[in-house]
């Protein structure tokens, strides 16, 4: 069949649109036949079901009305009773569609334009789905662009097939762009907005400073040495931990380089900002040690249960170690992962003196007995009378100057006092209006439901109202220094995650949730939500009239 020049160029024009934008030649012509079924309906009606079809080899254009086929139509523009519809298609039954072809028509003005705006957006829309799938498996890549404008303080910069923004909390401080910058950033999100793909760009990202040591040491980027952890003020002062897996090879001093050259590339891209390169070590306190640097240290202890750190460094490295406004200190905790109270040889002193006068006496009082006891008691490492009444009657009965006999005897004091306070608390959370449901929930004590009802929460839904940070806490940075808000369940040995799991405990028992919604929560947190669902499709049988 001989194909007509207007056909022909109709295929050009897709072939040309399609290589312009880098986008499937199928699209455009989609969006072609999408813009002449709209002009179609302008001229046999809106309210007529048409189709329109672009043969992508030949370029001839197919034009159908569909007719629905039921049994009794009451809309003889887009159904058809079956009685008819076997007429012209003995195939035809209900549900199926009836097409019949139309004559072909003729653009005027006004139909054209609207076709091209129709092809325009389709044509657009595709585009930016392109431009969404290309970057949006590039989250954790850095990318250069150049600068198009400024706005606010916001940098909008030039991917060459897309455009992204640098957010101004994302760049560096005091550093400034113009117009046609070369700039270097790392993609941290690309989001699908109403219009279009948005790419958002990162300078102070600890990632963006992890993947320029990658581009500098080669070390990194073969997989010899690992980075473990990075932690930024950004534009004055880091810490990177890193580790290498062959012996033979110094982690930190290949990051630093040959005089020095290659942390010198990053920090010149930084700003001038400041990195100390840190050994990681899986042993925490060693870890911590390194992560204070340049303080020295003089000695840690460690609490695992609430990754909780206590240092003691000598009077003289006091505000070496914390820091100007807490900087140095800030960021080794960042790294590590831990907590870190910096204190004095002198302030640990004192303080290891008050916890032995305070333990001693909450031992004289709840045992009732002298002061040599209870300090015998504090000065063997007993913290509580609950360690006195449950631990094994041999271990008390091993501190010098007791026996058997005395251990039973402060034992059998210790589970009278714990009764006896127990009582004391169950009481008073009655007195409080605290319902005993709440007893069920796993983890909470009678203490802690005596708080809880200083609190005015009295049920289980009320508990269940809660966030996390209501119980233990939470901290507020704000002008370089950190406040601390206390808890509702402060001072009563309780993490963030065991307070997570009693409020959605409560949440499950008040029937605000299911152990279903529960699980799936959880698998929905593990896995990566990204993607989008796909689109339902939904499909017709289509029966065509001869």
């Amino acid at each position: 069949m001989a194909v007509s020049a207007n056909r022909l160029e109709l295929l050009q024009i897709a072939d040309a649109v399609a290589r312009e934008k880098s986008i499937d030649r199928n699209i455009v012509i989609d969006a072609m036949a999408d813009a002449i079924q709209k002009a179609a309906k302008s001229r046999y009606g809106a309210e007529t079901n048409i189709r329109a079809d672009i043969n992508d080899k030949t370029g001839e254009i197919k034009l159908q009305r569909l007719l629905e086929v039921v049994e009794n139509p009451d809309d003889f523009t887009t159904q058809i009773d079956l009685e008819t519809a076997v007429q012209r298609n003995p195939a035809a039954t209900i549900g199926d569609f009836i097409a019949e072809p139309l004559p072909p028509i003729d653009f005027g003005r006004v139909a054209a334009q609207s076709a091209k705006q129709v092809i325009v957006q389709k044509v657009r829309d595709a585009e930016r789905e392109q431009q969404f799938e290309e970057f949006k498996d590039r989250i954790g890549e850095v990318i250069n662009g150049t600068v198009k404008r400024v706005e606010y303080g916001n940098v909008i910069v030039d991917l060459g097939k897309g455009e992204a923004i640098i957010r101004r909390d994302e760049l560096i401080p005091r550093e400034t762009f113009r117009y046609g910058d070369r700039v270097r950033a790392y993609i941290y999100d690309v989001r699908r907005e109403q219009r279009g793909p948005q790419i958002f760009l990162s300078r102070t990202h600890p990632q963006f400073m992890a993947k320029l040591f990658q581009m500098e040491v080669p070390e990194i980027y073969d997989g010899i040495i690992a980075i473990k952890s990075v932690a930024r003020d950004p534009g004055s002062r880091a810490k990177i931990a890193v580790i290498s897996s062959d012996s033979a090879i110094d982690p930190v001093g290949a990051c630093v380089g040959m005089r020095g050259s290659r942390v010198q590339a990053v920090v010149g891209e930084l700003q001038g900002e400041k990195i100390d390169i840190i050994p990681w070590s899986e042993d925490a306190a060693s870890f911590i040690v390194n992560a204070l640097q340049p303080a020295a240290v003089a000695k840690v202890v460690l609490d695992e249960d609430s990754t909780r750190i206590d240092v003691v460094v000598p009077d003289d490295q006091l505000s070496l170690a914390i820091g100007r406004r807490g900087q140095n200190v800030r960021l080794a905790s960042q790294l590590t992962g831990w907590d870190i109270d910096i204190m004095t040889e002198e302030d640990e002193s004192t303080r290891r003196q008050d916890e032995f006068n305070n333990n001693t006496k909450a031992f004289v009082d709840a045992l009732n007995v002298d002061e040599m006891v209870g300090q015998l008691l504090a000065s063997e490492g007993f913290t509580s009378v609950e360690e006195v009444a449950y631990v094994e009657l041999d271990e008390v009965a091993s501190i010098d100057g007791f026996d058997s006999e005395t251990a039973e005897e402060l034992q059998a004091r210790a589970k009278e006092f714990l009764e006896r306070h127990d009582r004391e608390m169950d009481e008073e959370r009655k007195a409080l209006g605290v319902e005993d449901e709440l007893l069920s929930l796993e983890g909470l004590t009678l203490p802690m439901l005596v708080a809880l009802g200083k609190d005015d929460v009295k049920t289980v839904e009320d508990f269940a109202g809660y966030a996390a940070d209501d119980l233990v806490g939470w901290n507020e940075r704000k002008d370089g220094e950190t406040t601390r808000f206390a808890g509702v369940l402060d001072g009563h040995d309780i993490s963030r995650t065991q307070a997570e799991e009693m409020i959605m405990q409560a949440r499950l028992a008040a029937g605000w949730i299911t152990e279903e919604e529960m699980a799936a929560a959880a698998t929905n947190d593990e896995a990566e939500a990204e993607s989008p669902a796909d689109e339902a499709v939904k499909t017709i049988n289509v029966i065509e009239v001869e």
